[in-house]
């Protein structure tokens, strides 16, 4: 297909630092593919494993949209704003690092691993005050649904971010299918499948496969297993 891109999930980066295992979809660290330095102002999409009891110290960020979706167990936060939160896999968090913010994250378990999305997107503005958000998502509005978790308006439904993007889980049975459009004319959507198989446009995704599709009004979804996955619209450039 035309004005699509395909990321297989054994092309994506790896690094294993023991108490840390990663899967990079674009460039991170130490590893660096030309091809894949970022889709739009998708910068980030690290797929990570943090041992229990491990994390990440203190460290800054700047000028840049954090999301962090747990797949499975908790991340303890804390950040030079004050917070101290911990998230769940079923929350989703954001951090507008905007003029700066140092944070650190860690798995609070002593007993099990911390399974997490972690995606960075370039904001729409620069320099804005930086911010910090959670919340809980209902898992059943994501049964054979694109159920909306992101989007550039505080009012609309999940957390927000600056930046014309919009996200969404979806938990679909086997054999379901649904499409989706555009809420933006001139974005593109990536979409990372969680577990099972689906197709997109007929484009058949395994654990952990992305898709990048632009130049399109609608996406078409079939699960042809159970399965679950993000679909993220987000501006070309």
């Amino acid at each position: 297909m035309k004005n699509t891109v395909l990321h297989t999930a054994d092309t994506r980066g790896h690094a294993d630092h023991g108490w840390l295992n990663a899967h990079h979809s674009f460039s991170f660290g130490s590893w660096y593919n030309p091809e894949r330095v970022q889709f739009g102002v998708l910068r980030v999409l690290n797929d990570d494993a943090i041992a229990a009891g491990m994390g990440f110290g203190e460290h800054g960020h700047d000028n840049m949209e954090i999301i962090t979706i747990p797949l499975e167990g908790d991340l303890a936060h804390k950040d030079s704003m004050g917070n101290a939160e911990t998230i769940k896999t079923g929350d989703v968090q954001v951090m507008s690092a905007g003029t700066g913010i140092r944070h650190s994250e860690f798995n609070p378990n002593a007993d099990q691993q911390t399974k997490l999305f972690q995606i960075w997107l370039f904001p729409r503005t620069k320099n804005v005050e930086p911010r910090y958000q959670q919340i809980t998502l209902n898992p059943a509005e994501q049964k054979n649904n694109f159920a909306q978790i992101l989007s550039p308006n505080a009012e609309d439904a999940g957390v927000w971010i600056h930046q014309d993007a919009w996200f969404y889980l979806a938990d679909f049975d086997s054999e379901f299918s649904k499409s989706l459009s555009l809420k933006k004319e001139g974005n593109g959507f990536y979409i990372m499948n969680i577990e099972g198989e689906i197709e997109v446009n007929g484009e058949k995704l395994e654990k952990r496969d992305a898709i990048g599709i632009w130049e399109t009004n609608d996406i078409e979804i079939k699960a042809t297993t159970d399965a679950k996955f993000l679909v993220m619209e987000i501006p070309m450039n």
